[in-house]
């Protein structure tokens, strides 16, 4: 990984300056910025590469060179292929950084480069990174996210992408690197997916299947911003606040969904379908106001002699009404609930008191069925 995110950044800079070489126009600061910041980056891990490591030492004289400014500031075809091929992948001392983020930097790095090439891989590209922006949406309890909803919101929109460049994206790598290890683990895999293209020149193809979950997800996305900027509505605030709905309350969310144009009626069919009912899915997206959550389990924890690690189960069941709308009964017997205690409610409560936590969630969620 670090030996691809080093080419990668190498491509970046060697992209960078054949734009300037090419352009008869003065470089914009920004352009200027980007190269700098990135061969910052690079010279660091270079210069944090010990010279007296049996792996290093070998190519002590290059490491030496290119530790220092100066070394950058005009690369030739000689000195790319030489950090390529010789300095690229040597142990370094920094501090290991995070996998996810990690991954989440090549995804940017290729995206920049999709750009400054105007390659096709960038609608590919474009929607991995939507789709992760999209995930963290729904994690806007977590402070450190909804520092950033703004960006993350606008990252799902068309109009963000009209006009991108690679100093965008940097800032926007920057910003949410460190985030995406919030996204539940489950949903981590599909975003990264990088396979080798070994076979020869490529075409696009478009299956329907695939096609359909994009629009779908894009549904989703546009379908939650509305909702919640729309919270004041019966129905919606109802959803919120735990309220039973009514039939009339279910089609009344069926038509502001149609009538929103945020989908057609294959969309709301699937969301009705997939969520188990149309309210469920409103509820997903808008989440379960954090009192009523709370008001909720009142009853079952109220003059009770309760321990640290059963209160921090029931608040974790609380966080995820909040984030979700409903929690599955299963979901409870996996992590991060068997973090807290490896068999699930069955070993922390009594069994009448697991009944009772079941019964609180079910009721939860029935009010969103009607």
């Amino acid at each position: 990984m670090s030996t691809r995110l080093f080419n990668l950044r190498l491509e970046l800079i060697t992209e960078l300056d054949k734009e300037r070489s090419e352009s008869s126009l003065v470089r914009e600061e920004p352009e200027l910025d980007l190269r700098d910041a990135t061969v910052e980056l690079l010279r660091n891990e270079i210069a944090a590469m010990n010279v007296e490591n049996f792996i290093v030492r070998p190519r002590r004289e290059l490491v030496e060179r290119f530790a220092k400014g100066k070394a950058w500031e005009k690369l030739t075809q000689t000195d790319l292929i030489d950090l390529s091929k010789q300095v690229a992948g040597l142990p370094t001392q920094l501090e290991p950084e995070d996998e996810e983020a990690k991954r989440f930097d090549l995804l940017m790095l290729n995206l920049q480069l999709a750009v400054l090439r105007s390659e096709r891989s960038f609608s590919k590209l474009q929607k991995s990174v939507k789709a992760i922006a999209g995930l963290l949406e729904e994690k806007s309890s977590i402070p450190m996210i909804q520092a950033q909803m703004e960006l993350i919101q606008a990252i799902q929109t068309d109009e963000w992408w009209e006009h991108v460049t690679p100093t965008m994206l940097e800032n926007a790598r920057k910003r949410l690197r460190l985030l995406v290890k919030l996204i539940d683990k489950n949903q981590r895999k599909p975003i990264y997916t990088d396979f080798g293209d070994v076979m020869g020149d490529e075409k696009e193809v478009a299956f329907d299947a695939f096609v359909r979950g994009d629009d779908f997800e894009q549904f989703r996305s546009k379908a939650r911003r509305f909702l919640r900027e729309h919270q004041d509505h019966i129905a919606i605030h109802k959803l919120r606040m735990n309220e039973p709905l009514t039939e009339a309350d279910l089609r009344e969310l069926e038509r502001i969904l149609a009538e929103s144009a945020l989908g057609n009626a294959t969309d709301i069919e699937r969301a009705r379908s997939e969520s188990e009912g149309l309210g469920l899915f409103v509820r997903s997206l808008v989440g379960l106001d954090r009192g009523a959550a709370k008001a909720a389990f009142a009853s079952f924890l109220d003059g009770k002699p309760w321990r640290a690690n059963q209160i921090e189960f029931v608040n974790l069941i609380v966080d995820h009404l909040t984030e979700r709308g409903a929690v599955k009964i299963e979901s409870l017997y996996s992590s991060p609930y068997t973090d807290v205690s490896p068999h699930g409610p069955d070993g922390l409560f009594q069994p009448p008191q697991v009944n009772e936590l079941i019964s609180i969630l079910d009721t939860v969620r029935n009010r969103a069925v009607a």
